[in-house]
């Protein structure tokens, strides 16, 4: 919320303006901060990527930075008070890359398991998502540095985003996909708001009138800065009338300043609008930076050990103790036991998957690996721990870095840029033979790169060129590989996540073979605007002997001759990440990971999994493991927080924020995914299922729940705990009653250990048009064996509510309702019975 200092300060500063200066705060700057106007004491604001890290300007590269566990990892804590310190921290580490403004938190709720950016989003339940996005920016605010809540609205898909149509009812809008946009925005009153790029019922996000005035400005009385997603402005006039603030980025494709002069002196948009847009721009720069001179802060790297301990300590409680059959787990007492002489390390052990693609990359201070984290905690005990990765999974060739030179004979590539009307082209030198281009100043330009290669090995090797427009790869100059047209997935390789197609070379070991790419800009496209014109390149290389190793069998060996295998299965920032949807439910590459587990648990019964992705998969593996952990995407303490959770030396605590189905058939939304292009030739999806989403859906029937693999709220302990004494009181304030929950939670096991519990609601009458349980309390516990603490949870009537599509209220209708208490949406300790009189109708 805008102070009142605030907004007197930016009105007076408004009204020095001249038409053509407010004008031009109307779009970004540059590429990551607003527009400065120096002479009125205008300075720009700067931004910066996340939500789980500040990576500062650089797309790749950088000052380094503290990489924090993503999202859903966050919400599987159901820890507030932790995700509440996690802002404060990430706040600190803006200030580090000179930023005012952190792009996050992400709040779209999971709809579908294959969904590229649900790593990044925070759960499948709209209530658990805008608690914990509150304390999110609360934590982050409260340091100074502002929020961007985002992607407003229904963004909960990759597949078409820049041109697709979202087709939901107003009730599933309110109920779902606006929820935790409002929770948020009414209890921490982030500074700002992303729109999306997709469309809803109709109207582009940052055109939509409906979302931007009526609810969110009218509605919610939000007075924030409301900004586009990067390249997501889709028109001059409408963006403007609807509400949207800022286009991003700069300098402005749509809003420059000649056009929107024109439009005013049509009569196209008053002159208020302009004020309208200029006032809130002006407000957030009083909000952030305030007005003047401001320092200058060059970006640096700032490796706290606080931060340290704070990623370890969130990413172990986010990881889901999902089986631990015969207590293999925790390692430690089989250790203890003189049992456990040798482990077997498999799959990603020896990699660190720290976070999703996209947005959330980050050049991390570091990655600590599980084979690091398990080395330390075993120390002193003369474990011996062997690695082997078991699967192919790389989805792109790495890029070409080795054994090249560049034409003043040194390691790298040349890049020369030539544009029509300059035939030489400027020439620089590089390091990777890849360019993305972010910043202006290349348009319309055609890249080439060449440099020498001189292969170790020889052998039928694999090469692999990706380019935004069409391009060319030539050896000796005979052109080996040829891209006609456009890249076919923009944004996966602007977010160096796009799958190349690997050729193969015939070359000999000590010959030097010149390499030559051309890539041309791209051509006409639907897609970011700021890519307009732009070119860029890919250049991949993986030797035969190195692509077509037969890396099972030697896992399998290894698996045989250890006491324990552990396997890290998942997905990397290749396979999982902006700008696509997953292509799969089962783990890439081909099935190898799923071959791994089964071929590993064969060879040694004691096999435990520990998975890291940003939601379900397919675990045809599921009964032959003895051990299963979800341990997401962690953070740069990976290893560290993995291994204090297998070893023992903390307890599990983290519970599911999404529903683990069976099978990808079972998901409410699987016949609505991803849409496609209809008659009228647009690109839609249709949220058919409704208001079911997720354990809404999977909690409707009892044929339903057998579909479910592992519920939402699940997850297992080192120890047991009972509910008992559950009760309900109610409360009388002078707005209306609140609901009490009394629960005495027993810790029945031998260690110590947390206990989340959960409270649902839902008609007594099992309704067919409402969900049988929804959300509307969480609360943790921790204890000591034999302990017992009573814990107090409270509710109100409108929790109660539904939107009523007929009155456009929230209603409460007159009814008998269930009070579900207990440790998932399926494990229900009691379940007691609340009566309401009469209808209650609450106005928006």
């Amino acid at each position: 919320m805008v102070q009142e200092k605030d907004i007197s300060t930016a009105d007076a500063v408004l009204a020095s303006l001249t038409l053509e200066e407010k004008v031009s705060l109307l779009a970004g700057g540059s590429f990551w901060s607003t527009a400065a106007i120096p002479g009125k004491s205008i300075p720009s604001v700067k931004f910066s990527d996340g939500p789980n890290g500040a990576r500062g300007s650089e797309m790749k590269g950088g000052p380094t930075s503290a990489c924090f566990p993503c999202a859903v990892s966050l919400a599987a804590t159901w820890n507030l008070d932790a995700i509440k310190e996690v802002g404060k921290a990430l706040a600190e580490e803006t200030k580090t890359k000179g930023a005012n403004l952190l792009l996050g938190p992400t709040v779209c709720p999971h709809r579908h398991p294959l969904g590229g950016r649900n790593f990044e989003s925070f759960s499948e339940d709209p209530f658990l998502s805008g608690m914990m996005a509150s304390e999110y920016i609360v934590g982050l605010q409260g340091q100074g540095i502002g929020a961007a809540i985002k992607h407003f609205a229904a963004n909960e898909q990759e597949t078409f985003r820049n041109i697709l149509d979202v087709t939901v009812s107003m009730r599933a809008l309110r109920e779902i996909y606006l929820k935790p946009f409002e929770i948020a925005i009414k209890q921490a009153k982030p500074w700002a708001l992303m729109t999306a790029y997709n469309s809803v019922n109709g109207s582009h996000a940052d055109c939509n009138s409906t979302l931007l005035q009526q609810i969110l400005r009218e509605e919610w009385k939000w007075d924030g800065l409301v900004l586009s997603d990067w390249g997501g402005t889709n028109s001059l006039v409408e963006s403007l009338t609807a509400g949207l603030d800022l286009e991003m980025p700069g300098p402005p494709t749509v809003r420059k300043s000649e056009l929107i002069m024109q439009a005013l002196e049509s009569n196209a948009i008053p002159e208020s609008i302009i004020n309208d847009r200029a006032r809130a721009v002006l407000r957030f720069v009083a909000t952030t930076t305030g007005f003047g001179p401001q320092k200058e802060c060059k970006e640096y790297a700032d490796d706290r050990p606080s931060h340290r301990e704070l990623i370890r300590q969130v990413g172990r409680e986010g990881i889901v103790l999902l089986k631990n059959e015969d207590d293999i787990l925790p390692l430690k007492h089989t250790a203890s036991a003189g049992s456990l002489t040798k482990i077997a390390l498999l799959g990603f052990a020896d990699e660190a998957l720290i976070h999703g693609g996209g947005s959330a990359a980050v050049n991390a201070h570091h990655r600590i690996t599980l084979a690091e984290g398990l080395r330390d905690a075993f120390k002193d005990r003369g474990l011996e721990i062997e690695c082997a990765k078991g699967a192919h999974t790389l989805r792109k060739l790495p890029l070409m870095v080795d054994h090249v030179k560049n034409d003043e004979g040194k390691p790298g590539w040349s890049m020369q840029f030539l544009h029509p009307k300059d035939p030489a082209g400027v020439w620089r030198h590089i390091g990777e033979p890849s360019y993305t281009p972010t910043a202006p100043g290349n348009e319309g330009m055609t890249v080439r790169a060449t440099t020498q290669f001189c292969v170790p090995a020889s052998g039928r090797h694999y090469l692999s060129l990706s380019g935004l427009g069409p391009s060319s790869l030539k050896i000796n100059g005979d052109e080996v590989y040829r891209q006609d047209g456009n890249c076919p997935d923009l944004m996966a390789f602007i977010l160096t996540s796009y799958a190349d197609i690997p050729v193969q070379y015939d070359f000999v070991a000590g010959q030097t073979y010149h390499i030559e790419v051309l890539s041309n800009p791209l051509e006409a496209y639907n897609g970011p605007s700021f890519m307009n014109g732009r070119a860029g390149f890919s250049v991949g290389f993986m030797l035969e002997a190195e692509r077509d190793a037969d890396l099972l069998a030697e896992a399998v060996t290894l698996a045989s001759r250890s006491d324990i295998a552990i396997i890290l299965t998942g997905n990397t920032a290749e396979w999982e990440a902006e700008g696509q949807d997953q292509v799969g439910f089962h783990l890439p590459r081909d099935g190898s990971q799923d071959r791994l587990v089964s071929a590993v648990a064969a060879a040694n019964k004691s096999t435990i999994v520990v998975n890291c992705t940003g939601g379900p998969i397919a675990m045809p593996w599921i009964h032959e493991v003895k051990a299963l952990l979800q341990a997401w995407f962690p953070g740069q303490e990976a290893g560290h927080s993995i291994a204090d959770i297998l070893v023992g030396d903390r307890f599990p605590s983290g519970r599911l924020p999404v529903t683990f189905p069976r099978a990808i058939e079972d998901t409410p939304a699987y016949r609505n995914f991803p849409g496609g292009f209809e008659e009228d030739g647009r690109a839609r999806v249709r949220y058919e299922e409704g208001v079911f989403v997720g354990y809404r859906f999977y909690d409707h029937t009892p044929e339903q729940r057998e579909k479910v693999l592992f519920p939402f709220g699940y997850g297992l302990s080192y120890t047991s705990f009972t509910l008992h004494d559950i009760s309900l009181a109610t409360l009388k304030d002078h707005h209306e009653n609140h609901i009490e929950v009394r629960v005495s939670v027993s810790n029945v096991g031998k260690r110590r250990g947390t206990e989340t519990i959960q409270v649902y609601v839902g008609r007594a009458d099992h309704s067919e048009q409402h969900p049988w349980k929804t959300l509307v309390a969480f609360a943790q516990v921790s204890l000591d064996a034999g302990e017992t603490r009573e814990m107090s949870l409270e509710l109100s009537r409108r929790d109660l509510a539904f939107y009523d599509e007929s009155t456009e209220h929230w209603v409460v209708e007159a009814s008998d309702y269930l009070v579900h208490v207990g440790t998932s949406v399926f494990e229900i300790a009691s379940t007691e019975r609340l009566h309401i009189p009469e209808r209650i109708d609450y106005a928006l």
